[in-house]
């Protein structure tokens, strides 16, 4: 049995304690499978963007067949589709290995056995082609959920009128229509208040 060269990477989206918890059940697991983390590679950027310095740092640096060891699947997921399809063409094309701790299927990927590599090598493309789809169905639906969370709050917000702009200013309309009322010209309102005839116009529309 050949050790693989091992590198964890953590997302630190909160607070330190939650690196340092994730970052202590990898070391757990590595050492449960008799290997070590040669590195870890610590993200502080959303993971809703492609851009991770860490992550691309840690791909950079790994060899074929080197492991990546998360936590969580949704470390690597949280990305729209087209993000998604640019993150698993670099994976693929250097030939790195996943470990998720929340998928077994992938556990034994962490060491490399020495007998009958060219069976060992068909079950890795399976993993890892099995992985990778598990990758990209989590991100779809995580990004289709976030937007159905969006579009809901959307459509909340215009129901209570606090979407489609700035929030109006219910005293300055109230000033402009008491001096419409009173017969003022807009010249005369746009020069009392410092608004524009815009403003006073679409407040005249609107009323009250």
């Amino acid at each position: 049995m050949v050790e693989r060269r091992v590198y964890g990477y953590l997302r630190a989206s909160t607070a330190d304690q939650d690196a340092s918890r994730a970052k202590d059940m990898l070391d757990k697991f590595a050492s449960e499978n008799g290997v070590s983390v040669a590195a870890y590679f610590i993200e502080n950027e959303s993971g809703a963007k492609l851009y991770r310095p860490e992550l691309f740092r840690a791909l950079g640096i790994m060899q074929k067949d080197d492991v990546l060891l998360i936590e969580q699947v949704d470390r690597l997921s949280r990305l729209n589709a087209d993000d998604w399809q640019k993150l698993r063409v670099k994976i693929q094309s250097k030939g790195i290995l996943i470990v998720s701790l929340d998928l077994p299927f992938t556990h034994s990927l962490i060491v490399r056995q020495e007998e009958d590599k060219d069976f060992q090598g068909r079950v890795l493309d399976a993993v890892m082609g099995m992985m990778l789809d598990v990758l990209a169905a989590v991100a779809r639906k995580d990004f289709e959920d976030r937007r159905r969370r969006q579009m809901q709050g959307i459509a909340r917000a215009k129901l209570e009128g606090k979407y489609g702009g700035r929030k109006r200013d219910s005293a300055k309309r109230e000033k402009i229509l008491a001096l419409l009322g009173r017969g003022l010209t807009y010249s005369e309102i746009e020069g009392a208040l410092g608004v524009s005839r815009r403003t006073i116009a679409r407040t005249k529309a609107e009323g009250v």
